[in-house]
C-alpha cells in the first residue's frame, strides 16, 4: 500500500465523516473504495470518448458499404 497525503475541501470531509461514521467503515477504505468506484467510471468515460471518436472516423466508409449491400439487391432480380 502506498501513503497519500491529502488535502479534502472542509465540506467533503466533514460529509465524509459522517457517511463512515453511518456506515461503521474506515475511513481509509471508504476513501478506497471511492477512489476505485471513480477510476472505473472514468475508463468508461474515456473508453466511450475513444469509440465515439473512431466511429467518426469509419463513418462515411460504413455508409459506403451499407451503400453497397444495398445495391445487392439490385443483382438478385
Amino acid at each position: 500500500m502506498k501513503t497519500l497525503s491529502l488535502k479534502l475541501d472542509d465540506t467533503v470531509f466533514q460529509e465524509t465523516e459522517k457517511v463512515v461514521t453511518k456506515l461503521k467503515k474506515p475511513r481509509n477504505r471508504y476513501i478506497n473504495e471511492a477512489l476505485l468506484y471513480y477510476n472505473r467510471l472514468q475508463r468508461k468515460r474515456l473508453l466511450a470518448r475513444k469509440l465515439d471518436a473512431e466511429s467518426k472516423l469509419v463513418h462515411a466508409e460504413s455508409l459506403k458499404v451499407l451503400a453497397e449491400f444495398d445495391n445487392l439487391d439490385d443483382y438478385d432480380n
